[in-house]
């Protein structure tokens, strides 16, 4: 499925896109107006349970902008949170 189409059935149905895609962060931010959630994981260990790690700790940490809408940056040590939209209403 496309990224165009992906994030588009996400949208639609209230959900947050996981992804190692890093267009994603970039079609969230040129989205206007649709506050759909992703996690970017730019990672270097990709294995399943480093990923699993990474997003527990940003589930506890970012819930709340992730429900809002949020581009979560999750690296191997950190994560950062972008709120939507970015560049303000």
């Amino acid at each position: 499925m496309p990224n165009g189409d992906i994030f588009t059935k996400a949208a639609a149905e209230g959900r947050v896109v996981l992804t190692f895609d890093l267009d994603f962060g970039e079609i969230v931010a040129l989205s206007r107006g649709a506050k759909t959630s992703v996690v970017v994981f730019p990672l270097r260990d990709t294995r399943t349970e480093h990923v699993i790690a990474r997003l527990e700790r940003v589930i506890d940490e970012s819930s709340e902008a992730l429900a809002r809408g949020a581009i979560v940056i999750a690296e191997d040590s950190r994560h950062r949170v972008r709120q939507l939209p970015i560049g303000g209403e």
